[in-house]
């Protein structure tokens, strides 16, 4: 007789025991399980390399992974079937809220790397409350404990984000210790044990790495029919399954001076020079998904798979394409064989990558796809046409948004609003300004995103 879900068991760990943690993450969500905790099982040494995974403003997947010993289903969904598999890495799903805890793990020497998945816009705010804040305080307890050094690995879809990382930690570690100079020394006089005689920011510089990656898994939302699924497939109960295409890719590139998992194990590429590989994720992959986001949304698509079988959308994707490969020269890059890769990834047909997913922080997002492309262009005497049509697209996404009254996230959204109560060219350059004051200074580029506007309208 068939049992119902209720009467099958939860999936757990059934009495053996977690990995040891030595790696803390920030931002647990769906990618990172996808990801960096896959490519962790992957790893010959896995075993020895558990997660300990903080969650970001809410507890929710903490709350969902803990009954189950932190294991979770990876839903392989390729066009031809699924594949299940149980993803053992992460030891503790931790409530982000839980700051003795964070404090804790980052003072233990077994501890090694750091790992993030917060969102671009966590970078630029100083908060102590946010994950950045919460993970300088540990560098503190860390300093203080006389830990050692220590790895931090920003998976952010952000340019140089390893950078981007270091300038955020060190300006917190800065503020801190102008909050309360040497808080964080304890007593003592031997070597490492946290007595120097500079803050914490100077022991930041000596001993923390920030290694850069580019990371790629389109990893879609878990819905209630994935979860009956691998019920009804793997015969347990999983709260908190993720689904993810076949597709994975981790490129890193930075020291880690405690050790690190054998993540090539799982086809992860270690490079000395990043930026080119960063460039073409954020250009071709990232790029495109933010130029069907918009287009597809106003032509009244609601996936991936969707817009890109709409011709128009496809010919205004492509065209970007060709403006971000004139600047993606490294032979090792291999565009043309990356693009193939990324059309049938985009129409797999079982993968429901949503728009509007896509569509949030487009003021950010463009900054990082759209704009060095156009400011290449430019600067090569070319008037960047696809990289402005892009803007144009988002600038008619928010006026749709506005008029229908539907919501749009964004963290300028205040200003946008302001910018959407203006009209014609002002407007436009209101806009422009969100994503680039140089461009907003620049009249040809707002004559060119002016006369974009409405492309994609769906008459």
């Amino acid at each position: 007789m068939t049992r119902t879900a209720t009467e099958l068991p939860v999936l757990g760990r059934q009495g053996t025991p977690a990995p040891p943690i030595r790696i803390v993450h920030l931002g647990l969500g769906a990618f990172h399980r996808s990801h960096q905790a896959w490519f962790t099982a992957k790893a010959h040494d896995g075993s020895e390399w558990g997660i300990a995974a903080f969650t970001g403003r809410r507890p929710d997947a903490a709350q969902a992974l803990a009954p189950q010993d932190g294991l979770f289903t990876l839903v392989e969904r390729a066009a031809d079937g699924d594949r299940f598999e149980v993803v053992p890495t992460i030891a503790a799903a931790v409530d982000g809220a839980d700051t003795e805890r964070l404090n804790e793990l980052l003072a233990s020497p077994s501890t090694a790397i750091v790992t993030l998945t917060v969102t671009e816009k966590v970078y630029d705010d100083g908060a102590p409350d946010t994950p950045l804040g919460r993970l300088v305080r540990g560098l503190a307890a860390r300093r203080a404990a006389g830990a050692g050094p220590i790895a931090i690995v920003s998976c952010d879809n952000l340019a140089h984000n390893a950078e981007v990382a270091r300038a955020a930690v060190e300006r917190l570690a800065q503020a801190l210790d102008a909050e309360a100079p040497g808080a964080a020394l304890p007593s003592g006089d031997g070597p490492g044990d946290g007595a120097d005689d500079g803050g914490l920011e100077a022991w930041v510089r000596a001993n923390v790495s920030f290694v850069g990656t580019s990371v790629d898994r389109i990893t879609p939302r878990t819905t209630p029919e994935d979860i009956a699924e691998v019920a009804e497939q793997c015969g347990y109960r999983d709260a908190a399954p993720v689904v993810a295409e076949p597709f994975a890719s981790w490129i890193l590139s930075g020291e880690f001076p405690a050790g690190r998992p054998a993540w090539e194990d799982g086809g992860a590429l270690f490079v000395d020079d990043i930026e080119p590989f960063e460039n073409r994720k954020l250009w071709l992959l990232n790029g495109a998904h933010t130029m069907l986001a918009y287009a597809g949304q106003l032509r009244g698509h609601a996936t991936v798979a969707e817009a890109l079988a709409d011709p128009v959308c496809r010919a205004a994707m492509e065209s970007f394409w060709d403006e971000a490969a004139r600047h993606l020269t490294l032979p090792e890059l291999d565009v043309p064989s990356y693009r193939d890769a990324l059309l049938e990834r985009f129409a797999n047909p079982r993968i429901a990558h949503y728009l509007a997913q896509i569509a949030q922080d487009g003021s950010l997002k463009l900054r990082l796809r759209s704009v060095p492309v156009l400011r290449a262009e430019r600067s090569a005497g070319r008037t960047g046409l696809a990289a402005a049509r892009m803007i144009a697209a988002w600038m008619d996404y928010l006026a749709d948004s506005a008029e229908r009254g539907t919501e749009f996230h964004d963290p300028l959204e205040a200003d946008v609003r302001r910018a959407l109560a203006l009209e014609g060219r002002e407007r436009t350059t209101a806009l422009l300004r969100l994503v680039d004051a140089g461009l907003a200074e620049d009249a040809a580029v707002i004559d060119r995103v002016d006369s974009l506007l409405g492309t994609f309208a769906n008459d």
